[in-house]
């Protein structure tokens, strides 16, 4: 079990609690090499060769941290003593291990997801501050197929839907809707993503407004004609980063009630294969390599898609990547893991569980201390 040393060491690394354990099992962690310095600029250094930690349950305002073993080698700790009490200047790591690493809790975006990390990062160096800006740069050039199983659809009857995915684009000519009786088409107008069933256009997903970047719509044939010779296209990168600068990338807001209905009777599978590049946003960021290996492949699953849905990358490849949150940052130069990310409808409210389920990182660096007020 934890050691009252032991829990204030990690109190003091991490700046967070250690739930209550069962009392057996619960809060357990080994310190090997354990050295203490004083530095020249009045710091002290605390050295660790090597920690290891299991079973432990860490809470952090609403989120929840459960680590089944993690293995840190090579950490480094700068402590300040301010007012008479330790303050962690920050931490450095050579490498971690983990298994069983489950971070959970409510699922809330800022309205202006790259917020949290132009703060953070207001006196970052220039090349870290180029990531200010949301970038869904691995959907840039993804592939792969979306498929759908609506049942006792009202106006699609029981429909099966395929939605391929080439060089990061949706080609709504090449997605079918198929089902008894003729078939529909889906495309995409002015007014949002709609379904043409023989009995009439139905809107899944409604726009606040156009156009929107990534996206070109519909068109028809001649002056005046009712048929539909272009069905439209999206180009996922500029189309998600839209709409998640505009904040619309929350909860269901432009979801039709009718669409939601059938979301609660569709179930869903798909396989993605994500291209490489930098990903940013909501105080997040890194670059996702080894797409020639088959690294970062996205499964997704759900037995009905308006109660949740759960995606899986067997194979996680990222580096420089980084975390920002108020006056806590992160980073690490590579990480590579078991990645399962699932989203929960419960109500009104999302909830995520983060599961990694084993993986390594390299050049961990750790810091707490507060971003300085732009004086611009």
């Amino acid at each position: 079990m934890a050691t009252p040393l032991a829990s204030s060491i990690l109190q003091l690394l991490l700046g967070v609690d250690l739930a209550a354990s069962d009392g057996t099992a619960g809060n357990r962690f080994a310190i090997e090499g354990l050295a203490w310095g004083p530095e020249k600029d009045g710091t002290a250094s605390l050295r660790i060769d090597q920690l290891e930690a299991a079973s432990l349950h860490l809470t952090s305002g609403e989120l929840t941290l459960e680590i089944g073993r993690v293995a840190v080698r090579g950490l480094v700790a700068q402590i300040r003593s301010e007012a008479g009490a330790p303050q962690l200047v920050g931490v450095e790591a050579r490498e971690a291990e983990f298994w069983g690493l489950k971070l959970h809790g409510p699922l809330r975006m800022p309205p202006r997801l790259h917020e949290a990390w132009t703060t953070a990062h207001a006196t970052a160096p220039a090349a870290e501050a180029q990531a200010d800006a949301t970038s869904l740069a691995p959907l840039g050039t993804a592939h792969g197929t979306i498929r759908g199983k609506i049942t006792d659809a009202h106006l699609l009857f029981d429909a099966d839907v395929t939605v391929p995915l080439r060089g990061g684009q949706i080609d709504f000519n090449d997605a079918t809707v198929e089902h008894v009786g003729p078939d529909s088409r889906m495309g995409v107008s002015r007014l949002g993503i709609y379904v043409d069933a023989p009995d009439g256009r139905s809107y899944i997903y409604q726009f606040a407004s156009a156009p929107l970047a990534g996206v070109t719509f519909e068109r028809r044939g001649a002056l005046l004609s009712p048929w539909i010779s272009e069905r439209g296209k999206l180009q996922l990168q500029a189309f998600a980063e839209s709409m998640l600068r505009c904040g619309r990338g929350q909860g269901g807001s432009g979801l039709t009630e009718q669409a939601r209905l059938l979301l609660g009777r569709t179930s869903l599978s798909g396989d993605l294969q994500l291209g490489d590049g930098v990903f940013a946003l909501s105080g997040l960021q890194g670059r996702l390599e080894g797409r020639d290996a088959g690294r970062n492949r996205i499964g997704l699953h759900s037995e009905a898609v308006g109660r949740g849905v759960m995606a899986e990358i067997d194979s996680l490849s990222v580096r420089d990547a980084a975390a920002a949150a108020k006056n806590a940052h992160l980073r690490c130069d590579t990480l590579q893991a078991k990645l399962k990310l699932q989203l929960v409808s419960e109500g009104a409210e999302m909830r995520f569980v983060l599961d990694l389920g084993s993986g390594t990182a390299a050049g961990l660096r750790f810091d707490r201390s507060a971003p300085q007020p732009d004086k611009r």
